[in-house]
C-alpha cells in the first residue's frame, strides 16, 4: 500500500487547516453543490422535460454516476491534502505515472474562475431583487411589467455590474477568514438557514390551492414527454447539480478529517442536494399551477414567472422576498466552493496569506465577470461562436453572448472533461491499495463504486461532453 507522507515522514496534512467535523465538511460540500442549478435550474429543466418522467431519469444518474465521481474527487482531495492542481501532481508520480496530471487539477481551477465570473452576475440578479421584493414592486404587477423591470435592470450596466461587485465582495470576506473561521461558519449558518426558508416557502406553496397539482406533476412519469434530450438533460443536470469537476470538491476533501467516511459523507451530500431539488420543486410549481402559468417557461422562472406568481397572492410580497434571500444564500454558498481551489493554490505556490489570494483571485474574477455584466447591455450586439435559443422555441437561431459562451466553455466542455479525467485517475491510475485505503476498505461498497468509476460514470460523462459538442 502506497503510503500518504508529507515530507517529514508523518501523516500529509492539510496547509489550510481541516474542517472540525464530518458534519462541517457535508454543511461545506452540500453548500457548494446547492445553489442555482438546484433552486433555479432543476425546476425550469424538470418542467421541459415533462415532470415526473425527468425527475425518476434524474435520480437514477445522481446515483450511478453522480456519486461516484463525487467519492472520486473527495478521496483524491484528501490523499493529497493540497490545492488540485499540486495534489494531481504529487498522486501522479505517487502512482507511477506522470506529473502532468497536475493540467487536470488546473483545468478545475480555471473552471472554477470562469464560472463563478459569470454565475456572480445571475447571484447579482438574484440580491437585486431582494430589495425589489421587500419594497413590494411586483405586488399587483401584469406580466408585461414584471418582464419590463427585469429588462430594465439588466439593461442598466452599473446596476448589473454594482449587484455583481457586491456579490464578488460578501465571497471574498468569507474565503479570506479561512477554513475554520470562515467557511464553515458560513456554511454552517447558511446551509440550516437555506434549508428553514425553503421549508417556510413549502408551507406557503401547500396553501396556494394547487400543491395536489404541482406533486402530480413533478412524481407522476408522462413516459410520452420522455426523449433522448430528455434523458441528456437528466444526465447533465446530475453532474452539474454536486459541483463536481470544477476542483471544489477535492479542494474541500483535503480538508476532510482521516477518520471520515467519504462514501457516508458522500452519500449525506447527494441525499441533501437532490431533497433541496425537489422541494424546489414542491415550492415553485404550485405556485406556478395556481397562477395559471407554464412549468416550462425556462430561464425566466425564477426572475420574470415567478415574481409574476408572488405579485398576485395574499402575503405575496413577504415570500417573495424570503425565496430571493433563500436565492441569494444559495448562490453564496455555491460560490465558495468555486473560488477555494485558486485560493489555496496561490496561498501554497506563492506564498500568499489567504486575504492577499481572497482577494487577487476574487479581483480576478469580477475583472472577468465585467463581460457578462456588460453582455445584457452595452456588448449585446457582440456575438460570436456559440449558437443559442433567442425565442424558447428549441431552435438555435442566434451567436450566443460573452456570457453564452463562457457559460457554454465551462458547463459543456471544461467540467465535463475535467470530470471525466479525475474519474479515470481514480478508477484506473490509482492503484486497488490506495482507494481501497481512503474508502475503507475493499467490502461490496467498494466494489460497487469501483464498477461505476471505472466504467459507467466515465460512459455517462463521455455522452453528456460529446453531446455538448456535436449539438
Amino acid at each position: 500500500m502506497l503510503s500518504k507522507q508529507g515530507s517529514d515522514g508523518g501523516k500529509r496534512t492539510s496547509l489550510h487547516g481541516h474542517w472540525s467535523s464530518r458534519m462541517a465538511f457535508i454543511l461545506a460540500v452540500t453548500g457548494s453543490a446547492v445553489g442555482l442549478g438546484n433552486i433555479w435550474k432543476f425546476p425550469y429543466i424538470a418542467g421541459q422535460n415533462g415532470g415526473g418522467a425527468f425527475v425518476l431519469v434524474y435520480l437514477l444518474c445522481v446515483v450511478l454516476i453522480g456519486m461516484p465521481v463525487m467519492m472520486s474527487e473527495i478521496l483524491i482531495g484528501r490523499r493529497g491534502r493540497r490545492n488540485p492542481i499540486a495534489t494531481m501532481e504529487l498522486l501522479g508520480k505517487e502512482e507511477g505515472s506522470s506529473g502532468n496530471w497536475k493540467w487536470v487539477g488546473g483545468i478545475g481551477v480555471v473552471a472554477g474562475i470562469f464560472i463563478l465570473s459569470y454565475y456572480s452576475v445571475v447571484a447579482g440578479w438574484v440580491l437585486a431583487y431582494v430589495p425589489k421584493s421587500m419594497s413590494g414592486v411586483f405586488a399587483g404587477a401584469t406580466s408585461e411589467q414584471v418582464s419590463a423591470i427585469f429588462e430594465n435592470f439588466t439593461g442598466s450596466w452599473w446596476q448589473v455590474g454594482l449587484a455583481h461587485t457586491v456579490f464578488m465582495g460578501l465571497t471574498i470576506f468569507v474565503v479570506a477568514r479561512g477554513v475554520e473561521r470562515g467557511l464553515e461558519q458560513a456554511v454552517r449558518f447558511m446551509v440550516p438557514a437555506l434549508l428553514f426558508l425553503m421549508l417556510v416557502l413549502l408551507g406557503y406553496s401547500i396553501n396556494s390551492g394547487s400543491f395536489g397539482e404541482g406533486v402530480e406533476f413533478l412524481f407522476t412519469p408522462k413516459w410520452e414527454d420522455l426523449t433522448w434530450g430528455s434523458v441528456l438533460a437528466a444526465l447533465g443536470q446530475a453532474f452539474f447539480t454536486l459541483s463536481i469537476g470544477m476542483g471544489a470538491v477535492m479542494a474541500y476533501g483535503a480538508y476532510l478529517p482521516e477518520e471520515t467516511s467519504i462514501t457516508g459523507a458522500s452519500g449525506a451530500v447527494v441525499i441533501a442536494d437532490t431533497i433541496i431539488a425537489i422541494l424546489a420543486g414542491l415550492v415553485i410549481f404550485p405556485l406556478v399551477f395556481a397562477n395559471g402559468l407554464s412549468p416550462g417557461e425556462g430561464a425566466g422562472l425564477v426572475f420574470e414567472t415567478l415574481p409574476l406568481a408572488f405579485g398576485g397572492m395574499a402575503g405575496g410580497v413577504v415570500f417573495s422576498s424570503v425565496f430571493f434571500v433563500l436565492l441569494a444564500f444559495a448562490a453564496w454558498t455555491s460560490a465558495l466552493g468555486l473560488v477555494e481551489p485558486a485560493v489555496a493554490w496561490l496561498v501554497e505556490h506563492h506564498n500568499r496569506t489567504r486575504a492577499q489570494a481572497a482577494v487577487m483571485i476574487g479581483g480576478l474574477i469580477w475583472f472577468v465577470g465585467l463581460g457578462s455584466v456588460l453582455s445584457f447591455n452595452v456588448l449585446s450586439e457582440l456575438r460570436f461562436l456559440v449558437r443559442v435559443d433567442t425565442d424558447g422555441d428549441g431552435v438555435k437561431d442566434a451567436y450566443g453572448t460573452i456570457f453564452n459562451n463562457v457559460d457554454f466553455l465551462t458547463s459543456n466542455i471544461m467540467l465535463p472533461l475535467g470530470g471525466l479525467l479525475i474519474t479515470v485517475f481514480a478508477g484506473w491510475v490509482m492503484c486497488r491499495n490506495s482507494t481501497a485505503d481512503e474508502l475503507g476498505g475493499a467490502g461490496t461498497t467498494y466494489r460497487i463504486w469501483r464498477v461505476l468509476a471505472r466504467f459507467l460514470a466515465p460512459l455517462g460523462i463521455l455522452i453528456v461532453l460529446i453531446n455538448a459538442v456535436m449539438s
